[in-house]
């Protein structure tokens, strides 16, 4: 079972769009096993973006996480990453698919609601940057042998 780290970023929570977003994963059959409302400090923000620094978009992507309260979720599940990401649409939401949530919901690349991780590996230390070990919860659910072969 994979695990990605999703960010409701703070557009995503200032706009309400948290439970349908949420709805959104749940129905689709993914386990959520961390869930918390939360302020991303500059210092957690750089963590999370490390890769990233040094290219002139950071200090703007530092800036609008840092910006207002995200939630942070983590799911489990068969291919959660690419499920996931499928589920997120492309980066900028002009591009994304209709019923994606990007495609639903933004308009622009420096609001686009939500991060997932892009691979197993960044799914684990993603997780590690948000979660300790103690605030994650799997539970055996009836529902997966429904979802799952």
């Amino acid at each position: 079972m994979e695990r990605s780290l999703i960010i409701l970023k703070p557009d995503a929570v200032q706009r309400g769009l948290v439970s349908a977003i949420l709805g959104r994963l749940e129905q689709r059959g993914l386990q959520i096993v961390g869930l918390k409302l939360m302020r991303v400090t500059e210092d957690l923000a750089r963590k999370h973006y490390a890769e990233h620094d040094g290219k002139p978009f950071f200090a703007g992507l530092i800036e609008y996480i840092t910006s207002g309260p995200v939630v942070v979720i983590n799911v489990k599940g068969k291919n959660v990453i690419e499920t996931v990401r499928t589920m997120v649409g492309a980066t900028n939401p002009v591009k994304a698919a209709p019923g994606t949530i990007r495609g639903d919901y933004g308009l622009e690349i420096g609001r686009n609601l939500i991060h997932a991780s892009d691979s197993p590996e960044s799914g684990e230390r993603e997780t590690a940057i948000f979660f300790a070990a103690n605030e994650l919860f799997t539970v055996e659910r009836s529902v997966d042998r429904w979802i799952y072969e």
